[in-house]
């Protein structure tokens, strides 16, 4: 009676995501068909025990990421070689910021079109991570937001970002 899925450990992101070995179907979130208990005792539910802490320990959040020349990898899915300065890439971070405000959907729009990461597919969507998972700015700045809530720029290796906490 076994559904097929499995949670495997993304190489990628270092998340963990659901896997069904069946139908070959990827999802970073949890099959509506499944209790919480099926879940628990799926193959490779170790790796969802970062977030077993009553919710604490994971979040969901979204960014919107402009790289710049001294990013650990200054290329894209848009530039192969990014030639911007950090402070050319806040400035054009300001100006999203401004055309954001607090609008989810305007967010999502901006980081489907203008984001370096290849979550600008998502929406900037970079599913569910723990602490440890992320870079130490980035990850003290999305743990600190309420959900719903945006950060300021946010300043990692790999470029500048704001940040959406979505859950």
């Amino acid at each position: 009676m076994s559904s097929g899925w499995e949670i495997r450990m993304s190489n990628s992101k270092g998340i963990p995501y659901y896997f069904n070995a069946v139908s070959k179907q990827s999802s970073w979130d949890a099959p509506s068909e499944l209790s919480e208990d099926q879940i628990k005792s799926l193959p490779g539910s170790k790796y969802l025990s970062a977030g077993s802490s009553g919710g604490a320990g994971t979040i969901t959040a979204s960014h919107l990421l402009i790289k710049h020349k001294d990013s650990r990898r200054p290329s894209s899915w848009k530039e192969t070689n990014i030639t911007r300065t950090k402070e050319e890439a806040i400035d054009i971070l300001r100006e999203y910021q401004a055309q954001v405000g607090n609008s989810r959907e305007k967010f999502e729009e901006l980081a489907s079109i203008h984001s370096d990461c290849s979550s600008h597919s998502q929406k900037g969507n970079l599913g569910p991570f723990s602490k440890g998972q992320m870079q130490k700015p980035f990850e003290d700045a999305a743990f600190a937001l309420q959900v719903g809530e945006f950060s300021d720029i946010i300043s990692t290796d790999s470029g500048v970002h704001i940040i959406l906490r979505t859950a």
